[in-house]
């Protein structure tokens, strides 16, 4: 946000209104889904993914992280390929102890 001519002003917050309108409608999405018979795999799928498209926007626009550098953007996508790797490591080693018949 460089200047604070009015018409700036005005498109930022066009930008924060439409920003939070779609986090309105995926949270009415999340409560739907709630209540759809899924097994637990698709269930945890569509939570998973509806989450990781709220806090992208919640980051990107009231962080204001999608102005920031390059340098920032690798330190997130380090951040996250190590977040995976938390959550991968018990899953491999689950699957080390499971008998292959």
């Amino acid at each position: 946000m460089g200047g604070h001519s009015p018409e700036e002003i005005q498109k930022e917050t066009r930008r924060y209104i439409v920003v939070f309108a779609a986090l309105a409608a995926l949270t009415v999405v999340t409560v739907a889904v709630s209540y759809l018979d899924l097994n637990m795999a698709a269930a945890v799928t569509v939570a998973l993914t509806v989450a990781v498209i709220k806090g992208t926007l919640v980051a990107g626009y009231f962080m204001h992280l999608f102005d920031e550098k390059k340098t920032v953007y690798a330190i997130l996508i380090l951040t996250v390929f190590f977040f995976a790797m938390v959550f991968l490591l018990p899953a491999g080693s689950f699957w080390d102890q499971v008998e292959v018949q």
